[in-house]
């Protein structure tokens, strides 16, 4: 047997070259060996694999010597638990932060192998959605950067939320199945594996020696959470974290009586069970069983991250009332909110502590990011599910909802309404439990993630919570990883950049602002818009193979990509654009702007009008865009699809970002950061971060448009009159009847009649009452336009002035401020 000091004299690994003709021949070592494939008959995916491998080997000496060094350190440790890490590739993110790209190319390059087509081989992990899962990654990334130890924890999607196809401009939802063929970037941990229960009963016991009485979860259904791990490499390799995704196991893989008596299906039900927990992201919880599914991930998820929490606390300082001061969990959103209960269970049922030093550690390690002020995005669960699904749980929140109704109550003299408005269970009709309200009273801190969402969240969704706890909420505005975004998925003006300014900005991306001094230059603005050019006949290249399109690269290209939602408005989009295709076709005697409108998104499979939306997005497309009357001077193209890999095309193309959602009901937005880095021109109202983007840029460098949240507000609540709006506006009306009447939908003229009627109804998102102004800022983007030298000036003093966007400086501020932890 080894021992720990033999251990401690076993010397390290020697560092592995970076020189190009040594990853050559490990290439070609990991070609043979690993993979069994001569070099001759390799196929490009034999390729990816051996090159993955090899830049893997370079990471694990990186992300051991930083797991050995938070231990010997004793530092504090991060952990972010998400329901969504939308990460993206990972090959070029890691060779470029191990500063390893012109190497790696070389070496393929001598191998006959390109680089680029290699690392187009590896598929997105199918992990998140959309901008939630996304700052998870961005976070994740910048927490190695700016050396936070930290573990991401979440769920190991086989097949994620769904893979976007069109059947005639019809959203067709298909299983994505990334890890087809294995995933070279993780490592399976089989000695971390937990127990997580379902159902059952609560029984009470009492304690021989104390007289107290302990109460024992006997729960009716078990499977085991089983951990896979993939490093998240730092700029510059400083530091690797990692990001540990749970899968669910059955306990017995099959009940071999039942097969035995020749029942080979139901033999299989525990593991089909199982399996399901992670299977799809975001099941359709319409249905009772969908609603139970939902829960059971977020519970799995949580227990099983909580488990390995204390685990490895308890492994190094052998006491649990030092949690607080080492670790630190952060919820992202409301999907882990049952992490509160979880750990009071954790810490009074498994580890014997009392409830109230129970719940002093538990409200000081939490912290709770809150991303939506949307009712159905704050999660709630009906009474009977929890009670039925996780009985000791809701005997908990039960618990902790009298601490807060009693200090509500006696210490801040609440009323009824008041005290309603806390409590953890809303009363009113289905009794539901409050997931939002259940973080925000077991956490520390409450941060919003932009200056506008942080205020709203104060005076709306939490004003009550807020009054009865009036320290705990903060902002904390949301960032994006420049190196992803900027020096990745851009080379060309990351290279001019270098050139213009030097490598400061490289790991400090507020240096940007040093190229301000280039608005004015002639030369300066003529090569930053030749690499504009040449992005956007790439993504024109892609669109044309995809979707047999040809785009002309000197129209001005529009691009709104997001999840498809009402709020985010995409249906404004479309109806402005029909209105400028009637005026097109009214007086083809002007100097209209070439314009080319992009869209990007997927709409949740339930949820009937987004994909009412997609559906008209692609009629009219098909309209206009063969249209001879048009004169090639409008297209759209909805890409299917959308993912990190398609944004890295699309964002460093836009000369136009689509901003506009109703004004308060954005949280921040994390696009409308990336289109600024790379040079596109907002247009957006005053909304999420776009308030401060503003701040950033100047109110000359940005189309503001729009009601403001105070005033969207305001009309709601005077009664907003839509038909008497509409009927005022020309463009709008005409727009609106071409729709409704079938211009577009010839072989079904009442399929949007619906949608249009919704807005002369009540239009809930303001479409109508900021048509005028959108329209208006839309002539004032052509009128820039055609004046280039103002345009690029423009366009150059965003990407200088963003660069305090950067999720380093956010996650800076959670380390500093709410977690106390890293440098």
């Amino acid at each position: 047997m080894i021992t720990k000091s033999a251990l401690a004299d076993l010397p390290s690994p020697a560092p592995r070259s970076a020189d190009p003709a040594a990853l050559a021949a490990e290439i070609i070592e990991r070609l043979t060996y690993s993979i069994g494939k001569d070099a001759k008959v390799a196929k490009p995916h034999d390729w990816m694999i051996a090159t993955i491998l090899v830049i893997r080997d370079r990471v694990i000496d990186r992300w051991m010597a930083s797991t050995r060094q938070t231990y010997e350190c004793g530092s504090k440790r991060v952990y972010y638990l998400s329901l969504e890490f939308l990460i993206g590739r990972l090959t070029r993110d890691a060779v470029s932060n191990l500063e390893m790209l012109d190497e790696v190319r070389e070496a393929l390059q001598s191998l006959g192998v390109d680089f680029d087509a290699v690392a187009a081989l590896e598929p997105d992990a199918a992990l998140g959605n959309g901008g939630l899962g996304r700052l998870a990654a961005c976070f994740m990334e910048s927490m190695a950067t700016v050396d936070v130890p930290a573990y991401g924890y979440g769920i190991r999607y086989v097949h994620g939320l769904f893979r976007q196809q069109m059947s005639d401009g019809w959203q067709v939802e298909l299983p994505e199945n990334w890890l087809a063929h294995g995933n070279p970037w993780e490592f399976q941990r089989h000695e971390c594996a937990y127990e997580i229960g379902f159902g059952g009963t609560v029984d009470t016991v009492d304690d021989g020696t104390t007289g107290t009485q302990r109460y024992v979860w006997k729960p009716l259904e078990r499977v085991i959470a089983a951990a896979y791990d993939t490093p998240v490499v730092g700029w510059r390799a400083k530091r690797v974290n990692t990001l540990r995704l749970w899968t669910a196991q059955p306990i017995d893989p099959i009940l071999l009586d039942a097969f035995n008596a020749g029942d080979h299906i139901g033999a299989l039900r525990d593991s089909n069970k199982a399996e399901a927990l992670t299977r799809v992201l975001y099941p359709a919880d319409q249905t009772p069983a969908g609603q139970e599914l939902r829960l059971k991930q977020e519970y799995f998820f949580s227990s099983a991250s909580l488990q390995d929490i204390l685990r490895r606390h308890l492994q190094q300082y052998d006491d649990l009332s030092s949690l607080p001061d080492k670790v630190a969990i952060q919820l992202n959103d409301t999907h882990p909110a049952i992490s509160v209960a979880e750990l009071m269970r954790l810490l009074i049922d498994v580890h014997g502590m009392e409830f109230d030093p129970a719940w002093d550690i538990t409200r000081k390690t939490f912290s709770y990011t809150n991303h939506t002020l949307l009712p159905e995005a704050l999660e709630s669960w009906p009474v009977p599910l929890l009670e039925r699904l996780l009985p000791r749980h809701m005997q908990l929140v039960y618990a902790i909802n009298a601490i807060v109704l009693q200090h509500a109550r006696k210490v801040r003299g609440y009323d009824d309404e008041q005290a309603r408005s806390v409590s953890l269970i809303d009363e009113g009709g289905e009794r539901r439990v409050r997931m939002g309200n259940l973080a925000f009273v077991g956490s520390h801190s409450i941060n919003g993630v932009s200056a506008l969402h942080t205020d709203l969240m104060k005076k709306t969704v939490f004003s009550d919570l807020h009054g009865l706890y009036p320290d705990r909420i903060n902002n904390k505005t949301n960032g994006i990883t420049p190196r992803r975004w900027l020096m990745q998925c851009n080379p060309g003006l990351f290279s001019l950049i270098r050139e213009a300014i030097g490598d400061e900005f490289m790991d400090d991306a507020e240096a940007l602002s040093a190229l301000d001094a280039f608005a004015g230059d002639s030369e300066f603005r003529a090569r930053f818009a030749a690499i504009k050019r040449e992005n956007k006949a790439q993504l024109s290249n892609l669109v044309a193979r995809r979707m047999g399109i040809k785009l002309d690269p000197s129209a001005m290209f529009d691009i709104q990509i997001k999840r498809i939602h009402e709020y985010k408005r995409q249906l404004l989009n479309i109806i402005e654009t029909v209105a400028l295709y009637d005026q097109i076709r009214s007086h083809p005697e002007l100097d209209w702007v070439p314009r080319v409108k992009f869209f990007a998104g997927k709409a949740a499979p339930s949820y009937h009008n987004a994909k009412l939306i997609i559906k008209l997005a692609n009629d009219v497309a098909r309209v206009i865009n063969n249209d001879p009357a048009v004169r090639g001077l409008l297209k759209i193209a909805f890409i299917p699809n959308y993912n990190v890999s398609l944004a890295e095309v699309m964002v460093p193309a836009a000369d136009l970002s689509e901003q506009i959602s109703t004004a308060g009901m954005e949280a921040s937005g994390t696009g409308n950061m990336k289109f600024a880095l790379n040079g596109a021109l907002t247009i957006g109202t005053l909304d999420g971060a776009n308030v401060e983007i503003r701040e950033c840029v100047g109110e000359d460098n940005i189309f503001i448009f729009g009601l403001t949240a105070d005033e969207v507000a305001a009309r709601r609540a005077e009664g907003h009159e839509p038909r008497a709006i509409i009927e005022a506006s020309s463009e709008l009306s005409q727009a609106l009847t071409a729709i409704s009447s079938g211009v577009f939908s010839q072989d079904d003229r009442d399929r949007f009649t619906d949608l249009v009627a919704g807005l002369y109804d009540h239009d809930w998102f303001m479409v109508t009452a900021d048509f005028d102004a959108y329209a208006k800022a839309q002539r004032q983007v052509d009128a820039l336009w055609v004046d280039e030298e103002a345009w690029y000036s423009r366009t150059i003093i965003n990407t200088a002035r963003v660069g305090w966007f950067s999720s380093d400086r956010t996650i800076r501020q959670y380390a500093k401020e709410i977690w106390k932890a890293g440098p």
